[in-house]
């Protein structure tokens, strides 16, 4: 989960979505590639870095937005050029300035009262992004040198050039969606500031070309929903978060890949992918892997309040279930089938191979327009009898409801694991 503040309301799963950091200046970086892949298909309406900045310079009077990473370079400032090539094609270039880097030069310098080349200690980085938008799907390219990875255990890596081709169905309620995404990787893996040297580089992260293509159908449920009482003539402070209710949503699909080149020896290590029924296939020779399985994911979300008064107007409760492996979860649901069945004690790792992942979420007003959020990670380990249910990677975060743009607002979050914060512009998501 991590610092992928995208809310669990969102109900799409998770492909693999880009968490968010302030450890690389566009603001994001992708998750190590792995199998089973993550959850989910369509990446909603989120709003790029570039854009959130170019917003909040242009009205907010923002014109440098401040993050804080303490396995980078502790506090640094970000500003955006967004240059529109088309229509619907822009061109950015993004700047940082580390804080603390420019006070130690000018300590230095004065200290000293010799010449400092200022350009060796203000990191510099160049990332382009080219999007293009179609009514139910978009297609982004990008291109990134380095392109910065996180792995499971939280380390970050940097590939000296990432290559990628992503099509994307976009979000709805209900219904079918698909993603498909192309990404070479170049160059050998370093492991980012920060990480712990002695980890060993991700195997999917070698020189490669990535092929990944999964389809699902999502189906939305609504138990209750109240739209009567609202106040007359007041606008919520966000019209997505108007209607009390307590609704499911239920994903189900299928997901396949395929890697060329060094990545593919990711299929030759003995993981958790061994153990499963889903189709995989290594052609050490050739340098060639395959790989399929299903997955399945159900999100319960429970809100009281319109989000129209001035004090605690605003209780939101989310849950969301996990099953990043088909094949694992029924073969371990078979197996406890058959223990109940002929009474026998079932193993502890098959109870394992059925608990999903589970991520839950507390959202509440404190007073008009700011709401105060927590997302955390809850793990199920049966094997651990004295920690049998751990919350982990939990994430702060205020929201700043901007009432006159309908539903959009301005997130700090930070992450107490992580020692990371970050300031952050949202539209259109609940």
């Amino acid at each position: 989960m991590l610092r992928r503040m995208r809310w669990m309301a969102d109900g799409d799963g998770r492909w693999e979505l880009d968490v968010e950091t302030p450890a690389t200046m566009e603001g994001a970086a992708r998750p190590v590639p792995g199998d089973p892949l993550p959850l989910g298909l369509s990446r909603g309406p989120r709003v790029t870095r570039t854009k959130q900045l170019d917003f909040l310079h242009r009205f907010m009077a923002s014109p440098l937005v401040p993050s804080f990473s303490a396995s980078g370079a502790g506090l640094s400032v970000h500003h955006a050029h967004l240059v529109h090539l088309a229509h619907n094609w822009s061109f950015t270039i993004l700047e940082q300035l580390h804080v603390q880097k420019l006070i130690a030069v000018v300590k230095e310098k004065l200290s000293n009262r010799q010449e400092v080349s200022w350009s060796n200690d203000i990191k510099k980085q160049l990332h382009d992004v080219m999007s293009l938008g179609f009514p139910h799907q978009n297609i982004t390219l990008e291109a990134s040198w380095p392109g910065l990875f996180i792995d499971k255990n939280g380390v970050y890596w940097d590939v000296p050039l990432s290559l990628s081709a992503d099509l994307t169905s976009v979000g709805s309620k209900s219904g079918l969606s698909y993603h498909v995404l192309l990404q070479q990787n170049s160059g050998e893996p370093k492991c980012f500031s920060g990480g712990e040297e002695t980890s060993d580089v991700p195997v999917a992260l070698l020189p490669g070309l990535c092929a990944k293509a999964a389809v699902s159908i999502k189906k939305s449920i609504d138990i209750w929903r109240k739209k009567e009482d609202k106040l007359k003539n007041v606008q919520p402070y966000d019209v997505f978060l108007s209607d009390p209710h307590v609704s499911f949503t239920g994903i189900i699909g299928a997901v396949a890949s395929g890697s060329f080149g060094d990545c593919s020896k990711r299929m030759s290590v003995q993981n958790e992918i061994q153990k499963t029924n889903a189709f995989k296939y290594f052609d050490e020779r050739n340098k060639f892997a395959a790989f399929a399985d299903l997955f399945a994911s159900v999100n319960f979300t429970a809100q009281q309040g319109n989000f129209q008064r001035l004090f605690l107007d605003l209780t939101r409760v989310s849950a969301r279930l996990d099953i990043s492996s088909g094949s694992l979860f029924l073969r371990g649901a078979s197996q406890l089938a058959q223990d109940f069945f002929f009474s026998r004690r079932p193993e502890l790792e098959i109870f394992c191979d059925v608990c999903p992942d589970v991520i839950v979420s507390l959202q509440q007003q404190i007073v008009g327009p700011f709401s105060f959020r927590v997302e955390s990670s809850v793990a199920i380990d049966p094997k651990k009898q004295d920690n049998f249910v751990r919350v982990d990677d939990s994430v702060f975060a205020i929201d700043w409801a901007l009432k006159v743009l309908g539903s959009a607002k301005a997130t700090a979050w930070y992450s107490p694991k992580h020692q990371e914060a970050m300031v952050e512009l949202r539209f259109f998501e609940t």
